[in-house]
């Protein structure tokens, strides 16, 4: 049966290859900053949704420093009070804003976020020539976990809520920090971006019918250590 999903961050690196994987089966409606959808705007989310029903939210969308190099790179004591609450904005509250928003617009359904490895452990700063991953996008990515698992509770038993932890996905990466990363990965790579569609099609299904709340790791074994 073709399925409505809705997906977030549809024109990024992850966004574009699950958007063209879903596009193969079931109607894709995407939201993008690129595309004019501004998440952080209350007015045009819950204008949106009221319009636009499915039966699946993936969320893709967030400020990530290591994708926007326009971003300076800070250490902990020169990180900027307004740098952390953008990434709180966009990566928490905003993404609190678009679930509430489907929620409150569809009886039934299933949300899936997006964590990060960073979520649940601390970057090394050796991986990045002490030019540290940024504070903000650690902490506010641990916070989705817990979001989802507060929505997880207070959505259910009609939708589900679920949060992917993807490992670190090559793209562009210096061969110095592949190497590095592998050697701490048991799976001794980084991830392809198209070994996320499987879980995907699983939790935009009924095959997950009783899971909600889960933390699902897909990171090759980095955060084993």
């Amino acid at each position: 049966m073709k399925r409505d999903i809705i997906i977030t961050g549809s024109e990024g690196l992850l966004g574009k290859e699950i958007s063209r994987y879903f596009e193969k089966q079931d109607t894709v409606h995407k939201l993008d900053l690129t595309l004019g959808h501004d998440l952080t705007n209350e007015q045009f989310v819950k204008k949106w949704f009221s319009k636009n029903s499915a039966n699946y939210l993936i969320n893709c969308f967030a400020i990530n420093d290591h994708f926007d190099k326009s971003r300076k790179k800070n250490t902990v004591l020169n990180s900027t009070l307004e740098s952390f609450q953008d990434y709180l904005n966009v990566n928490i509250v905003s993404l609190f804003l678009v679930c509430r928003e489907f929620a409150k617009n569809n009886k039934k359904g299933s949300i899936i976020n997006f964590s990060s490895t960073y979520g649940i452990v601390s970057p090394k700063p050796d991986m990045y020539d002490q030019s540290h991953k940024d504070i903000g996008y650690c902490v506010s990515k641990a916070g989705v976990i817990n979001l989802t698992k507060y929505l997880a509770v207070h959505l259910a038993p009609h939708i589900r809520v679920n949060c992917i932890v993807p490992g670190g996905v090559l793209h562009k990466q210096t061969s110095l920090f592949i190497k590095k990363y592998s050697k701490i990965t048991p799976m001794k790579r980084m991830m392809k971006k198209n070994e996320l569609n499987g879980i995907l099609d699983y939790l935009c299904s009924e095959k997950s019918s009783y899971m909600t709340g889960a933390t699902i790791l897909v990171d090759g074994g980095y955060t084993i250590w």
